[in-house]
């Protein structure tokens, strides 16, 4: 194994000089030309290495598949990366703390002037006491015959109802049922129990022999998600083997992922590699089609793996004469994750800058909002009312100050000619009144006839009355253009007879000229 840390033969004073001394002129060379130099020692100097080291800052290129780390030990850390087609041959979840084994070669990426680790391979390194444990009690049982293949009995073609034990709000029960009701409805019966932690293992065992018992069920499923060979314990005690091999009916075994083994695997009648795959395997509804593509996917690969084969002969009697591609495929791919990046960065800051302006553009239409308006006016209109029953009550009050005032003197003086005139005077008086009350009252009504039209015009229910109608998505909004209902949205249409309709948008189409 080639240490990544050991340093460079030569100074970097005699890096253009082959080891040398320089005794012409210095040479000044460009940021761009130096960096290439060291790629070329870089990569040609560590062309293949393997490396040891715990893995840190693990993060994954969204989209791209590409995986980035870094390896470190005690005294040193090495950026390193594992592009997308090594990383989906990997039989095992990369995090932090994971000590591993790297095989690659060492590159220099220019832009950023780093030298990186290319990984091509990635192995883990060590289990520690829980794996002695693991290997202790599964040559226990395999003396006892508990993993005797003689003994697996076959699942049963078509399970009238399934019996499941796992957690009840873990994500393996959600997807197991969601794949077998896909496939087929089977009824599941399920045993909650805790699947990892003090006392998981007592409740995993309880489940499989109260369902096994039952009589209910015709073949039990022991499942949970992907850990940690700690979080996946309790599925390696003896207690919860012996009740697998005990159990009356069939038992299937899902615990992990594909690459997590645990004792209760080896027990059980059938191990599949994750929840999914269980449901897969106990509703085999679609198996003779899964069976004609596996053997046409077969047939392909025969095919293909001999083309390849073929190509490949032909491609490395031309690569002989060609430098190898894989440093510039490495380097394109790093400069496009970085644009990605940009990318995103750059439509996140548009998205954020839209969303403010259409929050104002909200506020200022709720503002003009026909609603809005029409409040206004009929709070204008009901303070035109209120001036004017002011206005009359004051008229009749004054006309009523002036009777009485007549009617006095009238008393005072008694004369019945004075009696006469004031009475044909107060006649006229009161003539006058009721003709300029009836007037005031028609030209307050002519205002108030002409701001209720207004108030019509600018309505949208006289809009309705010509025979439209509004469309509203959900939340209240208005619906002003096909492109804001995709299809499968609900919508509601006021008619115009204040009635509505719900409805489903089906096929939309652009607006045509």
């Amino acid at each position: 194994m080639v240490d990544s840390r050991r340093k460079l033969p030569q100074a970097q004073g005699d890096l253009f000089s082959g080891g040398r001394p320089r005794t012409g002129p210095e040479r000044i060379v460009s940021v761009s030309e130096l960096t290439g130099e060291l790629k070329g020692l870089i990569e040609g100097r560590f062309a293949r290495v393997s490396v040891r080291g715990e893995i840190s800052n693990f993060r994954g290129a969204a989209g791209s598949g590409h995986l980035y780390f870094t390896l470190k030990d005690d005294g040193a850390c090495l950026s390193a990366v594992l592009f997308a087609r090594e990383a989906s041959r990997l039989r095992f979840g990369l995090k932090d703390g994971l000590a591993v084994i790297a095989r690659g070669r060492v590159s220099l990426y220019e832009p950023r002037g780093q030298y990186q680790l290319i990984c091509e391979a990635l192995e883990p390194e060590g289990a520690g006491a829980l794996a002695l444990a693991f290997e202790q009690l599964k040559q226990k049982l395999a003396r006892e015959g508990l993993f005797d293949p003689a003994r697996k009995r076959k699942l049963p073609y078509l399970p009238r109802r399934i019996g499941l034990v796992t957690s009840a709000s873990g994500a393996a029960i959600i997807d197991f049922l969601r794949v077998l009701h896909e496939r087929f409805p089977i009824p599941v019966l399920v045993a909650p129990a805790r699947v990892q932690g003090e006392g998981a293992a007592a409740e995993i065992a309880e489940g499989v022999r109260r369902l096994g018992a039952s009589g209910l069920v015709d073949v039990v499923v022991v499942t949970r998600g992907g850990g940690s060979i700690e979080d996946l314990w309790a599925f390696n005690e003896e207690k919860v083997a012996r009740a697998i091999a005990a159990c009356p009916v069939p038992v299937v075994s899902a615990v992990g992922h594909e690459v997590d083994f645990t004792i209760g695997d080896f027990v059980a009648d059938r191990r599949c590699a994750t929840p999914t795959d269980a449901a897969k395997t106990l509703a085999p509804v679609r198996e003779e089609l899964l069976r004609a593509l596996d053997k046409h996917r077969r047939h392909l690969r025969e095919l293909a793996l001999r083309q390849i084969s073929s190509r490949r002969e032909r491609l490395q009697h031309r690569a002989a004469r060609l430098p190898d591609p894989r440093r510039a495929i490495a380097h394109q791919r790093l400069a496009l994750d970085e644009c990605a990046d940009r990318c995103r960065d750059a439509l996140l800051s548009s998205t954020t800058a839209r969303r403010a302006r259409l929050r104002a553009l909200e506020e200022r239409l709720a503002r003009e909002h026909p609603r809005a308006r029409l409040l206004r006016l009929t709070r204008s209109l009901t303070g035109l009312e209120q001036g004017l029953r002011e206005a009359m009550a004051q008229e009749q009050g004054e006309g009523r100050e002036r009777l009485y005032e007549l009617q006095r003197r009238l008393f005072s003086r008694q004369p019945s000619g004075a009696i006469a005139q004031q009475r044909h005077r107060l006649a006229s008086l009161r003539e006058r009144a009721d003709k300029a009350t009836a007037r005031r009252v028609g030209e307050e009504r002519v205002r108030l006839s002409r701001a209720a039209a207004a108030l019509q015009s600018l309505s949208p229910l006289a809009v309705l009355a010509r025979g439209y109608s509004i469309a509203f998505v959900e939340g209240g909004n208005v619906l002003k253009s096909a492109g804001e209902a995709p299809v499968g949205t609900r919508i509601s249409l006021l008619l115009p007879d204040r009635s509505e309709l719900e409805a489903e948008v089906k096929e939309g189409r652009p607006r045509r000229e």
